[in-house]
């Protein structure tokens, strides 16, 4: 049996016992030249910052996915590259390909969204879509 996602669900139960991460929000300085106020961030916790790298990872490794065109697979399997549309996909319905897309869309939100990544965390979504890859390894 090929387990295609190990690597990625072996992070389901370590995502369990994660906070994922915090908001980092600059109370100290006023505005002023002398003490511009910084943007709001997220401080992801390691477990975050690794499970990226093996979402990059994979990417890398399996070329034949096309996760670069990872909206195209989303639309192609009429979802939006968003996170309403992202989190209500019914995964039943969904290949390997498509959930590492999705994946790959909720990696990618981050660069244009601080705080992204961390909503596809708590609300659950990220471990939906990783038990979904875990049940297709499984069905080989």
């Amino acid at each position: 049996m090929a387990e295609t996602y190990k690597k990625l669900t072996e992070y389901i139960p370590l995502i369990e016992d994660d906070n994922f991460g915090e908001w980092i929000i600059d109370r100290e300085n006023d505005g002023t030249m002398e003490h511009p106020i910084q943007f709001p961030f997220v401080s992801y916790s390691e477990m975050v910052r690794k499970f990226e790298g093996e979402i990059y990872e994979f990417m890398e490794e399996h070329p034949e996915y096309g996760l670069n065109r990872y909206g195209e697979i989303l639309e192609q399997n009429h979802i939006e590259w968003g996170t309403e549309s992202m989190n209500g996909a019914n995964l039943d319905a969904l290949d390997g390909k498509t959930i590492m897309a999705l994946l790959m869309g909720a990696v990618r939100a981050e660069r244009f969204c601080d705080g992204a990544l961390l909503g596809f965390f708590e609300d659950g979504a990220i471990s939906k879509w990783l038990k979904r890859l875990e049940e297709i390894d499984k069905e080989g």
